[in-house]
Parts: C-alpha cells; sequence; structure tokens
C-alpha cells in the first residue's frame, strides 16, 4: 500500500509543482479554479484520441515501406509523427474547446496559463498509465523519476510555447490563422526533436554515437527551457502593456462620461471602440489599446 502511495505521489508530483509555477506567474487577474480544472481535465480527455490516433499512426511506418530505411529513421518517425503531431494537435484542439469563448480568457498571459494546464492533464495521466504498468516497485521508481525530469518538463515547455501563440490568435485577429498554425507547428517540431533524441539512440549500437546523442540532448533541454522562459516573459510584458492600457482607458472613460452625444453607441464609454479580442477605430492597429479589461 506504501508503495502505491510512493508511486502514486511520484506521478503526480511534477504536474503539481509546474501548474502551481505557472499560476503564480499570472500576475494581475488570476483564472478562476473551476475554468483551470476545466482545462486540466480537458487535458486528461485529450490523452484518448491521441492513443487512438498513435495506435493508427504507428503501423504505418512499416505499411509506407519504413522498414526499409536505416533502423533509426524509425525513432524520427516515433518521435515527430507518431508523439509529436498527434499529442500536440490534440492538446491543441482540447485546449480551444476549453477555454477560447470564455470571457475569463482575458489576458494575453492568459494562453499560458490554459495551455499548460491541458498539457499538465495529458501529461498527469500518461505519467500515471506508465508508471503503474511497470512490473517491479524499483522499476517504476525508476520510471517515475526520469518522467518526472524529462517528460513532464517537457510537456510543461511545449505547452509555454502553445500557449504563446494561442494567445496571440486571440488577441490578434489579423494575424489568428498564422499564430493558430504556429500554435501547432512550434510545440510539434519542438516534441518531435525532444523525443527523437529519446528514442533514436535505442536503433543504435555504438557507445560514441550513444554519447554524442545524450550531449545533444541535455544542449537541447536547455535550450528548450531558455526557449520557454523568454515566451513566458514575452507574455508577461505584453500583459504589463495590456493593463496599463487598459487603466488608462478606463480613467479616460472616467473623466469623459457623460459628455458624448446622447445619440452615440458609445455614449457614457468616450470615444474608444471596447472590444474584446478586435481593435480600436481609432488605435492604428495597435492590439492592446482595443482591448476591454475585465474585472
Amino acid at each position: 500500500m506504501n508503495s502505491d502511495i510512493i508511486i502514486l505521489a511520484l506521478a503526480v508530483l511534477p504536474v503539481i509543482v509546474l501548474a502551481i509555477f505557472v499560476y503564480k506567474k499570472d500576475q494581475y487577474n488570476k483564472e478562476p479554479f473551476l475554468l483551470l480544472c476545466k482545462a486540466f481535465f480537458f487535458g486528461v480527455l485529450s490523452v484518448i484520441p491521441a492513443s487512438l490516433i498513435e495506435s493508427v499512426v504507428s503501423p504505418l511506418y512499416s505499411i509506407m515501406g519504413g522498414t526499409d530505411l536505416p533502423v533509426f529513421f524509425q525513432g524520427i518517425f516515433t518521435g515527430f509523427v507518431v508523439a509529436g503531431c498527434t499529442e500536440e494537435i490534440c492538446k491543441l484542439i482540447f485546449l480551444k474547446w476549453a477555454v477560447w469563448k470564455s470571457p475569463h480568457f482575458d489576458e494575453y498571459f492568459d494562453g499560458i496559463v490554459y495551455a499548460t494546464f491541458v498539457s499538465l492533464g495529458f501529461a498527469g495521466i500518461e505519467n500515471i498509465m506508465y508508471v503503474v504498468s511497470q512490473d517491479s516497485f524499483a522499476a517504476s521508481l525508476a520510471t517515475g523519476s526520469m518522467r518526472a525530469i524529462l517528460s513532464v518538463p517537457g510537456h510543461f515547455l511545449f505547452a509555454v510555447v502553445m500557449g504563446y501563440y494561442f494567445a496571440l490568435a486571440r488577441f490578434n485577429p489579423e494575424e489568428r490563422k498564422s499564430n493558430m498554425f504556429k500554435a501547432f507547428l512550434y510545440p510539434m517540431l519542438l516534441h518531435g526533436t525532444y523525443d527523437s533524441l529519446l528514442m533514436v539512440p535505442e536503433y543504435l549500437d555504438n557507445d560514441l554515437v550513444l554519447g554524442l546523442f545524450f550531449v545533444v540532448f541535455i544542449y537541447f533541454d536547455i535550450k528548450l527551457w531558455k526557449i520557454g522562459m523568454r515566451r513566458l516573459r514575452a507574455l508577461q510584458a505584453l500583459n504589463e502593456e495590456q493593463y496599463q492600457s487598459s487603466t488608462a482607458n478606463d480613467a479616460s472613460d472616467s473623466a469623459n462620461y457623460g459628455n458624448a452625444s446622447t445619440d452615440n453607441d458609445n455614449a457614457g464609454y468616450g470615444n474608444n471602440s471596447w472590444n474584446n479580442g478586435g481593435t480600436s477605430n481609432q488605435n492604428g492597429g495597435d492590439p492592446f489599446s482595443g482591448f476591454k479589461w475585465d474585472v
């Protein structure tokens, strides 16, 4: 019984730690607990279609003649197509279903918060499945420890990149399609590279090459953290501009309240056109000044 609790805690603890980390990084308008739970649960649900698609896609490598290629190509196929492409598209679809139309998705940084909660829901259930399926306590402990260091943080960092472009898509309608595509493409490429660097060595039998792959993986992992933290700080900066713009507009609206003509559709609200995700008629395309701060 104690060993089961230890294994389960090992599978869940990194998910909790990273969820708390990104929640605390949300500086201004904290997200509702129930909506975060919904995002996390949708991430759990996304495992189902991802698993089904992976079970269909995996055999395609042999059917399409992949076995005629050098054996390590199967690791690349698994990393990019089976895992990277399938899992990231499923997470993005469920992320959009969960929060896109929510009025609480009102800040740039919310894109990262919701994306990470969806991704951590996915990573959490996947982690539990891997850890509890091992044959012994020692194997479960080893698997859980390695996944706590590698797999769960990997899903977290892919989600930070996804959330960054997801937020840009949400608040910049003129570039919505391109940013939504980037919200899939870049996490998929990072995920595929990450998994391939771990999987390809399984097909090799050369200590020197294995050592080189390990060095490249460590370098890539460090770069991945830097990429993720840069994206995180970038949206925090956009949040700051968003907040300052909204408070300045609120102050202007208060000063101008009642001064507009009664036949103006914006009477009582100054001269700004307020809308979520849009831009003001007078803002020259600035994506911040047309945004309404929803307290």
